[in-house]
């Protein structure tokens, strides 16, 4: 008898574990709000470790093809000072192929492949243990029982109250981000600066972070500690308005850096929210939870490749492990709170180092990952 499973999320994690169950012949609802794949944009470039997202796409059959999409050359990464020294100025060799960048969209297409999503799905809740199984309530007001639901569904998750009451919390930083578009034609100054990866720059509780992704796409993040208010007295729907509180918050920076800023279309606030380091629960059979569901933490290259792993190796312990379903998603959990406390306690340090009362603490922390 096979069982019905439905992951709740098309991000990476809930694709990764689909397709490896596709790659097995087992079924899975993927069960998606968004109505289309393109209904927003995707976000920025993610890179792929060779130990965790690559290993993900491999048990999933697509490595050769991440391999054709991905640009390992979007490693390089350059420090400035404030006032525009260049501090370091790291490339990766030719061969290097530990962490290459894939744009978001690509790595989503990559992943749907041939699976069905349903779009549009929007769950509301999850009701574990009932009589036909695990209840899912949609927004159309619809339900559906599954023997085994799977939480992919981020940060504000809709599935994790059926298994943890924990909700995020703020984490003192806040990111605002915009977007540079045909940087080599238009703004080839701020192309030269920011090179094949990204370029950063460090100050007193603050930092400006530019990293190019494919087609002339660049993504600029101003980095800051905030009260999560901060924007009381500014209408953030105003691009020039937000543009010039950023410029005065980095007022004296360099004026390469000032320009990432100054050449910004729109702006979007992105308030920096994680989950305790430790995050776990008391199993609920028929319910888990995968990547930021289970283990929102900062944003440092970790998140994404953890959770594609989780969903590949959940879906090949369901496909090849033990036949009791509840004994293979114990075993994963088991193992995925190890692995995700130890990432979560050292992306939470990292974090405080990159944005910090130091700026030396940053650097010191790329020299501690990235030795030149």
């Amino acid at each position: 008898m096979r069982h019905r499973i439905a992951v709740v999320g098309g991000g990476p994690a809930g694709l990764a574990f689909a397709r490896v169950l596709h790659r097995h012949g087992c079924p899975v609802a993927v069960l998606e709000r968004d109505p289309a794949p393109d209904a927003r944009p995707p976000g920025g470039t993610l890179d792929l470790h060779e130990g965790l997202g690559q290993l993900a796409l491999d048990k999933a059959g697509l490595l050769a093809e991440f391999k054709a999409l991905a640009r390992p050359e979007g490693q390089a990464m350059r420090i400035l000072d404030t006032d525009g020294s260049v501090l370091r100025d790291w490339r990766p060799r030719p061969d290097d192929r530990a962490n290459p960048e894939i744009d978001r969209g690509q790595l989503r297409d990559l992943l749907l492949g041939p699976l069905a999503v349903q779009w549009g799905r929007g769950v509301t809740r999850v009701v574990p243990e009932t009589r036909d199984g695990v209840v899912v309530h949609f927004a159309d007001g619809r339900q559906e029982a599954f023997d085994l639901v799977v939480g992919a569904d981020g940060a504000w998750s809709r599935v994790r109250p059926a298994v943890s009451p924990v909700t995020p919390h703020y984490t003192g930083i806040t990111y605002v981000e915009t977007s540079l578009d045909d940087v080599d034609t238009r703004h080839p100054g701020l192309a030269a600066l920011i090179g094949d990866g990204s370029v950063a720059v460090y100050g007193v509780n603050r930092a400006l972070v530019a990293q190019r992704n494919s087609g002339g796409h660049v993504k600029v993040y101003a980095q800051f500690r905030a009260p999560l208010d901060w924007h009381t007295n500014l209408d953030l729907a105003d691009a020039e308005a937000v543009r010039s509180h950023l410029l005065a918050l980095f007022d004296g920076w360099t004026a390469p850096a000032l320009d990432l800023l100054r050449r910004g279309t729109a702006f979007v606030h992105r308030p920096l929210h994680v989950l305790p380091v430790s995050h776990t629960w008391t199993h609920v059979p028929g319910v888990t939870l995968l990547g930021d569901a289970a283990h929102l933490m900062p944003p440092l290259g970790a998140g994404a490749n953890l959770a594609m792993l989780e969903g590949a190796e959940l879906a090949e312990s369901i496909a090849t492990g033990p036949a009791d379903l509840d004994e293979a998603v114990r075993a994963f959990e088991e193992q995925m709170w190890a692995r995700a406390g130890r990432w979560a306690e050292m992306t939470t340090a990292g974090l405080e180092r990159l944005v910090s009362p130091d700026p030396a603490q940053a650097l010191a922390l790329f020299d501690q990952v990235q030795p030149s």
